[in-house]
Order: C-alpha cells, then structure tokens, then sequence
C-alpha cells in the first residue's frame, strides 16, 4: 500500500532523508521507530503529499504522491504530532468540519468511529482547546478516520499523554487493523513498537532496520545485564571504562550494559567498582536494546 524508493529529502544543508526505502503492507500495522529528529515527520509529510521529495519514488496505493496527490488525499488520513484541530471549536464542531471537508455526513461513518467517539461524546459541547491530552488525541483520531479512509497515518500519536491514554490507544489500533486500515505510525517509544506486525528503525534521516519485532530482537547477539544502583552516572562511568564492556546506558530506573563476550566473573567485575548496587541480572534484548547498540553511543 505504501511504498519508497530511495527517496531523499534536503532543507538547505539539513538532510533529512537519506535515500529511504519503506514498504507498508495492506492490512498491516507499520512501526516507525526513532527518536526526535530522526527524519519521521519529513517522511510523513511526503507521504501526504505535503513536502515533495527532492529525489526518489513514492507510491500509495500503486498511485504516484506527485502526479496523483488528489486521489491520494481521499483515501488517506492523517494525525499530525501536535494537536492541529480548531481549539475554538467544539469536539462535534469539529467532527462535522472535517466530514464537509470530505463531502461525508458523520451518520455514513459513525459506526467505524463510534468505540473512539463514544468516549468523547458526552463532552461533545466542550471546546477542543479545553479537553485532555487524552480526548484531544480520540477527537484528532475520530477526525481523521471520518471520510473512512483506507490508510491510516499517524505521527507519534501517543507523545505527552498519559500512560493509560497511550495504552487505550494501541487497543484502538489493534481493533481498526481488525477491519482492514492499513496503518503505518511512528513513535519515539520503543516499547510501542512491540506492538507492531513490521517496525523500521531510523535514525538521522537513515532506515537502518526493517522487520518483525521478534525478529530484530533476535538479530541481538551479544550478552545482556541489567543493573540497578543508586548511583547510576558513577555507575555508567565505570563500565564505559571497562574493557569487557560493549555498551552501557541508562534505561529507565535501571542500566543496561553488554559484552564484548560472556564473562563468568561478571558479579566481580561489578563489585570491583566499590560502588553499591541493588540488582543484577541478565536479560533479555528489547527494541531499545537493538537499537542502542546499533546506534553505539552513550546516552547520558
């Protein structure tokens, strides 16, 4: 349903896209997993004809973004980052807004937005500057589902809402796959991506991995700790300096860290630290993991 190739995309010195490929398969729930300024609002705003690429091959549908952006309009939808409804208006306002825009009564549709509307429905004289992180994100959905679009794109969807909200979320996607959308989403949050059918990692405007969550965890290789201590920057000093240490990274309330290679001492290397910790065990690779030793950096 979606498909790039070798698609760049430059402002000024600034390249955002390094020749991306992406395939989104029909009925599938695409992840594309980075973090800020990694280049996903750029690919999304081609992607809904808004930014044209500055070279390469986009597809919707079998339909080219440039010669066919107006059919391709109608059989998207699209769910910008930040909040881009009328906040004057109110949540019905703006539902009937967006529904004239696409020559749709709400009444046509209803039934496929009704499980994320009906939530918001009591507040439906509510202004939309006034709701909740949370029902501005149903709204913003709702609207963007209203012409029954058959692909669904969503950019980070879920960031600055509570942990609920983001959870409540998923299960909305999960049900519009159930009828056949095709969605492809992008988040900063790594366990999101866990919920993907297919996820891409990209990273400073460069795709660098392309696969089933199962599969890319697999592809991790090298032994894994967990830790935890009080003292976590002293911590991370101390195994960036050591030789046996691959990476290590804070992750949560806990530290991350891999070998070059197993070590059976692994408790005395830790200890010959002399700082105190709490907890150490192995574990096992996550998205975040995978993506952090690709990645090989620090972060602090």
């Amino acid at each position: 349903m979606i498909a790039l190739r070798n698609v760049t995309k430059s402002f000024g010195e600034i390249l955002a896209l390094k020749s991306i490929n992406l395939s989104v398969c029909k009925g599938k729930l695409h992840g594309l997993i980075g973090p800020d300024g990694a280049g996903k609002t750029t690919l999304f705003r081609i992607l809904t004809t808004l930014y044209l690429p500055d070279s390469g091959h986009v597809t919707i549908d079998g339909m080219d973004v440039v010669k066919s952006y107006k059919k391709i309009r109608r059989i998207l939808g699209y769910m910008p980052g930040k909040f881009s409804l009328y906040p004057d208006l109110t949540v019905e306002e703006n539902l009937k807004f967006f529904a004239a825009v696409f020559n749709v009564r709400i009444e046509e549709n209803y039934e496929l937005i009704r499980p994320i509307y009906s939530q918001i429905e009591p507040f439906k004289k509510r202004r939309a500057g006034a709701l909740s992180g949370g029902m501005k994100q149903k709204l913003a959905l709702s609207c963007a589902l209203i012409h029954k679009p058959e692909i669904l794109l969503l950019d980070e969807p879920t960031t600055g809402v509570d942990a609920v909200s983001r959870r409540e979320f998923w299960n909305m996607l999960d049900h519009l796959i159930s009828l056949g959308l095709t969605i492809l989403v992008s988040t900063p949050y790594m366990d999101e991506a866990a919920r993907c059918h297919k996820i891409s990692l990209i990273h400073e405007g460069d795709i660098f991995k392309t696969g089933s969550p199962h599969m890319i965890v697999k592809a991790f290789h090298r032994p894994l700790y967990s830790l935890k201590t009080a003292h976590r920057l002293h911590m991370l000093t101390y195994l960036r300096k050591r030789e046996e240490v691959y990476l290590a990274y804070p992750s949560g309330q806990s530290i991350h860290f891999s070998l070059h290679q197993s070590q059976k001492n692994i408790e005395k290397i830790i200890q010959s630290s002399g700082i105190s910790y709490t907890h150490l065990s192995p574990k096992p690779a996550d998205i975040e993991d995978f993506f952090m030793e690709r990645m090989g950096g620090h972060a602090e």
